[in-house]
């Protein structure tokens, strides 16, 4: 029964859910996913988890709505329950006392990095993490963020909070301050990663990506997931998530992230209407 027991707005368009999964709250590693549908005429789509509590045999889920079906994930209350969920999947983050570790989190992207950030400072890393958004409204998870880090930088793109510029600008002025960084781990947009692997192999500095690409079965049969890595076909499903961001074809990536835009828009121009509809059709509705 994988019931919402929790929900909250944290930002415009993105939503914080906590739902009842016992096993998957037991199994969870920092850096996995799960791959949920929300009904029989769902698609199957990929999501972080967050965190977890096994005693409560909960997790907990961050997402933006952007498409149909994160908008009808939105749409669901306290009480409603998810059809199918799976996982825990994927390969969980390798964790263990590097040094310095800088954890970047651009815009959604913050809240896959947080378990990360949390599970490497509990290794006895040294975290700075940075995290970005196009301006502060849309910044999320800050305070959790700072409870896991020794330092936290932020970044917006119009300079209303913290540093004008890009989760990059940050990590450049860190590597100019002189700091040591023995890993970096970005997640966020598929640009923004490209963007920090780019400056990061400029200075030889080992960096991990999380790549959320388009999924169906989650198992690697399908192939729907695959991405070049090292000029070497990948799996993000089962390979993944995570890959050396040095060797990601990122090109290729948005290309393949791109290839369904059309069927996307048809499905959200549908959805907004029925959603009309169903006001119009309501006592009073216009």
């Amino acid at each position: 029964m994988n019931q919402i027991l929790e929900k909250k707005i944290i930002s415009e368009g993105v939503k914080d859910i906590t739902i009842s999964s016992q096993h998957i709250a037991r199994k969870r590693k920092a850096g996995q996913f799960i791959i949920l549908r929300i009904d029989e005429y769902g698609e199957r789509i990929p999501m972080t988890i967050v965190d977890s509590d096994p005693k409560a045999g909960t997790i907990r889920l961050i997402f933006q709505e952007v498409g149909k079906s994160t908008y009808s994930l939105g749409d669901l209350e306290v009480g409603d329950e998810i059809l199918d969920l799976v996982g825990p999947l994927g390969k969980p983050t390798h964790i263990e006392n590097f040094g310095t570790v800088v954890c970047v989190g651009g815009g959604i992207g913050v809240a896959p990095v947080y378990p990360i950030a949390a599970a490497m400072k509990e290794a006895g890393n040294e975290v700075i993490s940075i995290i970005g958004s196009r301006d502060k409204d849309l910044l999320i998870m800050e305070q959790e963020m700072s409870e896991v880090s020794d330092r936290l930088l932020i970044t917006t793109d119009d300079g209303s909070y913290g540093l004008h510029g890009f989760v990059t600008n940050a990590l450049q002025n860190l590597i100019d301050e002189g700091v040591k960084i023995d890993l970096c781990v970005a997640i966020g947009p598929v640009v923004m990663m490209g963007a920090v692997s780019n400056l990061t192999k400029e200075f030889g500095i080992e960096t991990v990506v999380s790549l959320n690409s388009i999924m169906v079965d989650g198992t690697g049969m399908c192939g729907c997931c695959r991405v070049t890595v090292g000029n070497k076909t990948q799996f993000v499903c089962v390979d993944g998530p995570e890959f050396d961001g040095h060797q990601v074809d990122f090109k290729e990536l948005m290309m393949r992230q791109s290839a369904y835009l059309p069927q996307e828009k048809e499905a959200m121009d549908r959805y907004h209407k029925c959603k009309l509809e169903r006001l119009a059709a309501q006592p009073g509705g216009k």
